[in-house]
């Protein structure tokens, strides 16, 4: 279960579209060009994510930081990149919250 904190990160890094759209697009990895089925464990590049959404770097950089700070997506930083992915656990753990609660 969540705890209050924990869901009030969530609201807040939910409350922004393009965020939710990074957490939408995470959902299918292979959409995102160049993306190789073994790089799936791994996640996206950030860069990959940026240049879809169209955003510049640090601002891209900070919503995933979000994310992640929310536990809605697991970074993974390989050398000089970091790559993205669903934390699919977690984000069950948040639905089951909100059954519970609400």
């Amino acid at each position: 279960m969540f705890s209050e904190t924990e869901l009030q990160a969530v609201f807040r890094a939910l409350s922004n579209p393009a965020r939710r759209q990074m957490l939408v697009w995470l959902k299918d990895p292979m959409s995102f060009p160049g993306q190789e089925p073994a790089d799936v464990e791994i996640g996206v590049c950030v860069s990959d994510i940026q240049q879809r959404a169209g955003l510049g770097q640090s601002t891209t950089s900070q919503y995933l930081t979000i994310l992640r700070q929310a536990g809605l997506v697991i970074a993974t930083r390989r050398g000089k990149w970091t790559y993205y992915r669903r934390d699919e656990a977690n984000i069950a753990r948040l639905l089951q919250t909100l059954r519970d609660v609400f």
